[in-house]
């Protein structure tokens, strides 16, 4: 029996040999300023929550260059907190609004053009090639991580995110899979993207960074070393 945490990431694709035929209008990365004990409190122990909080910031780095180099009519980090010399230029910054993670991520729809695509802060890994999804003949893209959530939403009609979020229970072994279901009972079209793991824990952290080894979160993790371990 395969469990969430032994599901293994696909290797990340090459560029496809043609341009979507119909892109995306909107690409949105939902995240938090990474300041220490406010981010990846997972990493602590090892990690001290400067060490944590060094890698949050090289994750959402490299996250957002990709993001930059990804073919797309908006880019937007939808920010809790406030941005640092780690956003790089062309990506908008809004705020996120309160509540929990299922209507943050639903607000982070609203009124955005779609076609739009929503990820996270935690896979450093992503490539433009895995972000330039194609939403002819669909309506939906879901990317699922190896921990049973979600690293990536798509939706062709961004006015749906309320009816399709609100209420998914977040942050558990099931999210997921109920995120996905609730796609599939509404009726849409829904396309996978690769599995991928998101970094919540050292073990994960270490995978991750050899996914990527040229990226500023395997660099950083390589500074800090083992951590400090109790």
């Amino acid at each position: 029996m395969t469990t969430a945490r032994d599901v293994r990431p696909a290797v990340l694709p090459a560029a496809p040999a043609t341009p979507p035929t119909t892109p995306l209008a909107t690409l949105l990365v939902i995240a938090k300023e990474p300041r220490p004990g406010r981010v990846k409190t997972r990493l602590t122990p090892p990690y001290s929550p400067h060490e944590a909080a060094a890698l949050a910031e090289a994750a959402l780095a490299d996250t957002l260059h990709t993001v930059a180099a990804t073919p797309a009519a908006h880019r937007v980090l939808v920010l809790d907190g406030a941005p640092g010399p780690w956003l790089p230029p062309g990506i908008d910054v809004v705020p996120q609004c309160g509540g929990g993670l299922d209507a943050r991520i639903a607000a982070a729809f609203a009124h955005r053009p779609g076609p739009a695509l929503l990820i996270g802060m935690d896979t450093p890994q992503v490539t433009p090639e895995l972000l330039g999804v194609d939403f002819t003949g669909c309506d939906a893209w879901f990317g699922p991580a190896a921990d049973g959530g979600f690293w990536a939403l798509g939706l062709a009609d961004p006015g749906a995110a309320e009816a399709l979020l609100r209420g998914v229970p977040m942050s558990t072994p099931a999210t997921g899979a109920v995120q996905r279901e609730r796609l599939r009972a509404a009726g849409l079209r829904v396309r996978d993207l690769p599995c991928l793991r998101d970094v919540d824990t050292a073990a994960d952290a270490a995978e991750v960074a050899a996914l990527a080894p040229t990226g500023r979160f395997a660099r950083r993790l390589a500074a800090c070393g083992p951590g400090v371990r109790s």
